[in-house]
């Protein structure tokens, strides 16, 4: 009978995992695709992309993918970069798969956007991956990112000031959606994944590869060059770094997994504070004050910077400094106070509520009855529409007591209210008596604040005045010198409605 056993003494062979077996320990461990999955694979002709061509090809059968070649000459290196788009090109076709080769002007669209080249380079460049994805069907974009591409990112916003979401670097899957994608917010494509499947490769793993498959990249020379923030990272800041830590690159990589956990823990509880505390309304997005005010530095962090985020499509590079200045804002100023936002936002603080909005449209007034105009008279009896507006006002009088519906209807004494009849705005120096006050004036200004106005609405609200005389801070108090009382014999009765209320 044989005997199968390994003989004593002898080692046992243990497989030495290969980069293509660490390449499929990422797609399945993160998910990155399923079975027949439509991959669209950005190659720019250097040794990153090419090897991660090279490696997916080679585990299409695996997975059952289709692959799409897509490059993009960015016009930025003249006869060098229409080389590499003709290396792409007969690459693609030797190795039998369809591909997509355009040109964009990079450079005009870094000056008219005032972007840097980098980063103008870096939204035309996802913006076309994108259009081909969606113009082939495909549901998911590849990318060469490796692990020495983390180190580098996680190094540059450290040292530009980042959150969490910053130190944690690059995900291997994430969902393309805003600006920073070359996508509007709005769009109403299907939905893109981009996925980083070499992001656990070093750059020395990814070159020792293309030598042993004999694989021929293209180099790109600006990749040396120092006017661009990543290659002076590269081939200074980081070897300078090594010289105090020769283990940097494996601490910063180690640190942005541990983050990435932390990070997303946090978010989740984030997502969870957003719902109970915020909503959104008319593009803006509105936070409970006072619940706000009590949430954990970190959290208020979180939903500040999550606000953004929904209105700006996953915007990138928030800053730690604007986050938290309008964190003290919100916390220590009064109503009124505002804070500048990244992309264009502007927190505005109120009484009960903080608005995160278009700092060039300011924060969308209520669906009040608010005056767009300086006056409307009223006739003792009638409907009047106020202009721009989807309220009518309505005035009668009678007999008998009216019943007071809401805040918006008020009954006063007829007798009082002889002479001009109509709605206003406030005016400087206006006083009055407020009902309950036994006969003593108040500033409309400081009645206002005390009642914790939205400053926008203050401008807006109507004044029932009769001749020169307050009688009705509409909606908040009436002027006790109109007041009905039991001496009143004709009723004059003021109510606001929607216009789609009245019957």
């Amino acid at each position: 009978m044989a005997n199968n056993s390994v003989p004593p003494n002898r080692p046992t062979e243990k497989k030495v995992p290969t980069l293509l077996d660490h390449v499929r320990a990422v797609i399945e461990k993160h998910q990155l695709f399923a079975h027949g999955t439509r991959i669209i694979v950005g190659v720019s002709g250097g040794p990153d992309s090419l090897v991660l061509l090279h490696c997916l090809r080679a585990l299409r059968n695996d997975f059952n993918l289709h692959l799409h070649v897509a490059h993009l000459n960015h016009q930025l290196r003249g006869e060098e970069s229409q080389a590499d788009a003709e290396f792409v090109a007969a690459l693609a076709q030797e190795w039998k798969l369809p591909a997509s080769i355009e040109a964009r002007d990079v450079q005009a669209f870094a000056e008219k956007q005032r972007l840097s080249l980098e980063e103008a380079a870096r939204r035309v460049r996802y913006a076309f991956l994108a259009e081909v994805a969606w113009h082939e069907g495909a549901s998911t974009i590849a990318v060469g990112h490796h692990r020495d591409d983390q180190v580098e990112t996680i190094l540059m916003h450290f040292l530009r000031g980042t959150g969490l979401a910053g130190l944690r670097g690059m995900k291997y899957k994430t969902e393309m959606k805003g600006v920073a994608f070359g996508i509007l917010p709005d769009s109403e494509q299907p939905p893109l994944y981009l996925v980083r499947p070499l992001l656990d490769v070093t750059r020395s793993e990814i070159d020792e590869y293309a030598r042993s498959h004999y694989l021929s990249p293209r180099i790109d020379r600006s990749n040396f060059e120092p006017i661009f923030f990543r290659n002076r990272l590269r081939y200074n800041i980081i070897p300078f770094l090594e010289t105090v830590n020769p283990n940097l690159s494996q601490v910063l990589y180690r640190t942005a997994l541990t983050i990435a956990d932390d990070y997303d823990l946090i978010d989740s509880i984030v997502k969870a504070e957003m719902s109970k505390l915020a909503r959104r309304d008319q593009g803006t997005i509105v936070f409970k004050r006072e619940a706000w005010n009590a949430l954990h530095p970190a959290l208020q962090r979180g939903t500040l910077r999550a606000a953004i985020q929904e209105l700006r499509g996953e915007m990138r590079d928030i800053g730690w400094a604007p986050i938290e200045e309008a964190r003290r804002i919100a916390l220590e100023k009064n109503a009124g106070a505002e804070a500048t936002l990244p992309g264009g936002l502007i927190l505005v603080v109120s009484y009960n509520e903080l608005f995160i909005a278009e700092a060039t449209q300011g924060v969308p007034l209520p669906d009040l009855p608010l005056l767009h105009t300086d006056m409307v008279p009223l006739p003792p009896t009638g409907i009047i529409e106020l202009p721009h507006s989807d309220w009518i006002v309505e005035t009668q009088v009678s007999n008998q007591m009216p019943e007071i519906t809401d805040r918006w209807s008020a009954v006063f004494d007829f007798a009082m209210c002889r002479g001009e009849r109509y709605l206003r705005r406030r005016r400087p120096g206006d006083r009055f008596q407020p009902a309950g006050m036994q006969g003593h004036s108040r500033s409309l200004h400081d009645f206002l604040i005390d009642e914790k106005v939205q400053r926008a609405v203050r401008a807006q609200l109507p004044i029932l005045v009769v001749g020169d005389r307050i009688v009705w801070v509409c909606g908040l108090r009436e002027d006790d010198r109109a007041r009905v009382t039991p001496l009143t014999r004709e009723f004059w009765h003021v109510s606001f409605r929607k216009k789609n209320s009245i019957a």
